[in-house]
């Protein structure tokens, strides 16, 4: 029998780290100066620079860390040209993206303002590529030393008294190609000895997080790099982007786009449970115990800009498709908690696969934010084990899964099933048991997020034309939950037993 799900709500998994839902603000296009910094000077509503509608945004969906200032760009970017008075900032070329003026009005301070301000953990990815190991660690330095120094000194002369609390630091980006075109072999050497100087100060505990591969499968890197320095990380790096078309030929219209490249963006989104699965086998050569989290701090849907935009500031549309990428993303990382304990969706605002787009004073929230904002019950739940027998959809030669799914259970024993179905013509039902719950006395509640085209997304004259709607599309029977889901839609259903 087909169509079957089983949730065995008394089989705890691991825990469901709430960094899986993190976010990355590179320097690139429009994705920190308009999208998050205006300036105090801003007639865009704004506190100390941060416009206030991206801010209030990001609240909602409890952005847990926030990885910057880059990708590629931190590989250049020297973080003594950020701080001290903005007038006096020194302007640089961000030759990586657009080759525009940087004024370096946004740096350190403010990214650590933003980050208080949002509540959540900053993650900083320091620069390896043209940086040096005193730059590095000076770096460290005045952001977590409480004392007598001349890093500390200075940051209190920018008008910062007290040291930041910093956990995640990353040591390099991309070494393998933008970050400094390495082989495995010397990066793992450069990471021996950076991390070296990236020190602990007083009660601070850095999280070091080791460059990993991104060629896809890449499994090389990994093996390499953890040979020779497992023991001196807490973290590994792996970078996926979903592209349906060719990377330098033609990677596909955000919008525009035929039915077999839906079905190919989707089985490119599935991939990632196989690189999961793959670079954690070499990991568990080395790491056994699983204390090193694969970190997968760039993720997200790659298309080709939009057209009539710098093509170097990779702004894209976001439509139901990118929603379903999200999803599927989610279950793949909830059902790898083991190992994954970080990722970072690219990026958060008007870059690749945005939460936000902007335009001027204007905003909206994308299709991808939705999918954040429905999902967030998981951070930090416990994964449940779950099994299916369901039926594929095929498009001409591909058959690919036609649900996505996981299960968690949060600290008030409620239960939340994410689904997401892939087939973007057809819907489907199915029968869900939950072992070790009464559904006949619980509550049940369900969010759903779904549309009527597959390219459907939401524009400035049009904010809402996708966004979450209630879902009660279920019946209770034989103790079983009867669910039908529209084709290309992302559910969450919670069920509350209550008190037992």
């Amino acid at each position: 029998m087909t169509n079957q799900i089983i949730i065995n709500t008394d089989v705890e998994k691991s825990k469901i780290s709430r960094h899986i839902y993190g976010h990355f603000a590179e320097h690139l296009g429009r994705g920190i100066y308009e999208g998050i910094w205006v300036g105090e000077d801003s007639p865009i509503p704004n506190t100390n620079g941060i416009r206030n509608d991206v801010l209030k945004a990001l609240k909602q969906i409890k952005v847990p860390v926030l990885r910057w200032p880059g990708g590629c760009f931190a590989d250049e970017y020297h973080w003594k040209d950020g701080v001290g008075p903005r007038e006096n900032r020194k302007r640089m070329i961000n030759t990586h993206w657009g080759g525009v003026v940087e004024n370096n009005h946004f740096g350190t301070h403010e990214f650590m303002m933003l980050c208080e301000m949002l509540g959540c953990e900053p993650y900083i990815c320091g620069n390896v590529g043209s940086g040096t190991v005193q730059e590095m660690s000076e770096w460290v330095e005045y952001m977590t030393f409480d004392g007598e120094s001349p890093m500390a000194n200075w940051r209190k002369e920018n008008g910062r008294e007290q040291p930041w609390k910093l956990k995640y630091f990353g040591v390099g980006n991309e070494s393998w190609g933008c970050g400094g075109n390495m082989r495995p072999e010397y990066y793992a050497d450069l990471y021996r000895r950076y991390q070296t100087f990236v020190r602990n100060y007083g009660d601070n505990r850095i999280y070091k997080i080791a460059g990993g591969a991104g060629v896809v499968d890449d499994y090389n890197w990994t093996e390499v790099v953890m040979k020779n320095a497992h023991w001196l990380m807490d973290g590994l790096s792996l970078h996926y982007y979903t592209i349906p078309g060719d990377f330098l030929l033609g990677k596909g219209s955000s919008t525009e786009f035929t039915d077999d490249e839906w079905t190919i963006t989707m089985k490119k989104a599935l991939y990632m449970d196989e690189l999961i699965k793959k670079h954690g086998t070499i990991m568990d050569k080395y790491d056994p115990e699983k204390r090193i989290g694969l970190i997968i701090d760039e993720w997200g849907t790659w298309f080709d800009p939009e057209p009539g935009t710098n093509p170097g500031f990779l702004y894209q549309q976001n439509t139901i498709r990118d929603a379903l990428v999200a999803a599927i993303h989610f279950n793949i990382f909830h059902n790898h908690a083991d190992r994954v304990h970080m990722a970072n969706i690219a990026q958060t605002i008007n870059v690749l696969q945005a939460m936000i787009l902007t335009e001027g004073e204007k905003m909206l929230l994308t299709p991808t934010y939705h999918v954040f904002d429905m999902f967030k019950v998981n951070q930090d739940a416990v994964a449940l084990a779950v099994d299916n027998n369901f039926e594929e959809y095929q498009s001409k030669n591909e058959h690919l899964p036609k649900i996505s799914i996981s299960a968690s259970k949060d600290g008030h024993n409620k239960v939340h099933i994410n689904l997401a179905c892939l087939d973007h013509l057809e819907g489907t039902e199915f029968s869900i048991e939950l072992r070790g719950m009464n559904l006949d006395r619980a509550t049940i509640n369900g969010t759903i997020l779904t549309a009527d085209e597959k390219n459907a997304h939401n524009t400035f004259e049009h904010p809402d034309y996708v966004k979450p709607a209630i879902f009660d599309n279920y019946t209770i029977k034989n103790g079983k939950l009867s669910v039908k889901l529209p084709p290309m839609s992302v559910a969450v259903i919670s069920v509350d037993e209550g008190e037992k």
